[in-house]
């Protein structure tokens, strides 16, 4: 069995306490993470400085001593070294420069993968300033979420555009997905083969598809990467995290050959009781429970822990950390999962 908690956990075992990590654990909600922000100028300066984007990796964990650290960048680093005009505008969010049917045949010859090295040197200089008990989580984000903004050219709400071009050209739009996959699991392979421990896989907009599209779209090329990646790292570890699955859920996992599962908030703890038992289960505190804190926050979290803790479980958030939490109520939290006075 593997040494630190997290990957004893993606092997099926039971540890008690759980381990813990939360979702954009490094963020805004940190002041040193802004201070650090305003120095590099940008978002993307942010995650292409090796030393910065370690830096802001490790913040967290000098804090609070979680279980697992995780990569600092973003999931639409791909598009970036795809060369689709990736740009994150000051209160806009993400904006890309939006592909037609006709762009996709020649994606591919656009693709830069140097554009990436600084990404996986700082996963060698994260790995190498953690100590041997943190876990270092890589990642990248699934080929639906990554197609819908690189479609659209931003988030939409119910991502409607790309699902209107997927019913459009769903041949095109298949390739795409492909391509996606492909070129993610070979920078989940970099990222592996350079320290990190383990990988999640981020498919925030997998909750707007009905169950076709969710086989075909999200749990499909997943699988291709999951297959890919372990082809190239037997035994790879890999946590698969669709939001907003739904019912989908119940096949996910076997769909995917993923090692666990992340949930969202919105998934009863009893659904959750039930696929645990093909597996282990990450999540899945409602992230606004931990803006609001106090009593509410220690019920939910308390919860959580007493549902899921006789099974593989890691705690988590349902979603990402949102910039308003008070850091002072993540330690608490941290100290209430591991039953700390």
């Amino acid at each position: 069995m593997a040494e630190r908690t997290l990957e004893r956990v993606l092997e099926g075992e039971t540890v008690n306490p759980p381990p813990i990590w939360l979702m954009r654990q490094a963020g805004r909600y940190l002041p040193e993470y802004r201070a650090l922000r305003e120095k590099a100028g940008g978002f993307l300066n942010l995650c292409y400085n090796p030393e910065f984007a370690t830096e802001v990796t490790l913040q967290p964990i000098r804090r609070y001593g979680f279980d697992a650290a995780i990569l600092f960048s973003d999931i639409l680093v791909i598009p970036d070294a795809l060369k689709c005009g990736v740009r994150f505008e000051k209160g806009e969010g993400p904006r890309l420069d939006p592909i037609a049917v006709g762009d996709i045949a020649a994606l591919e010859t656009r693709y830069e993968a140097d554009t990436l090295d600084p990404v996986i040197e700082a996963v060698g200089r994260i790995r190498k300033n953690l100590s041997p008990q943190t876990s270092l989580l890589g990642f990248c984000g699934a080929p639906w979420t990554v197609a819908t903004y690189m479609i659209a050219g931003k988030g939409t709400s119910d991502q409607a555009p790309a699902r209107l071009f997927a019913y459009r050209h769903r041949t095109e739009f298949l390739k795409l997905l492909d391509l996606i996959a492909d070129l993610s699991a070979d920078y989940l392979i970099r990222q592996l083969k350079a320290g990190a421990d383990a990988v999640q896989i981020f498919d925030s907009w997998a909750g707007v598809l009905g169950e076709e599209d969710f086989a075909d779209f999200a749990a499909r090329p997943v699988a291709r990467i999951v297959r890919t990646v372990r082809q190239a790292v037997p035994g790879a570890k890999i946590i698969a995290f669709a939001k907003g699955a739904g019912a989908n859920l119940s096949t996910y996992r076997q769909k995917t050959d993923a090692n666990a599962i992340g949930l969202d908030w919105t998934v009863p703890l009893a659904i959750a009781k039930e696929l645990q038992k093909d597996g282990p289960v990450q999540g899945n505190l409602d992230p606004l429970s931990l803006v609001a804190g106090g009593d509410l926050m220690k019920a939910r979290a308390t919860a959580i822990v007493e549902a899921l803790s006789d099974g593989p479980m890691i705690f988590n958030l349902g979603h990402g950390i949102t910039p308003e939490v008070d850091p002072e109520t993540v330690a608490t939290l941290v100290k209430l999962v591991r039953g700390e006075k």
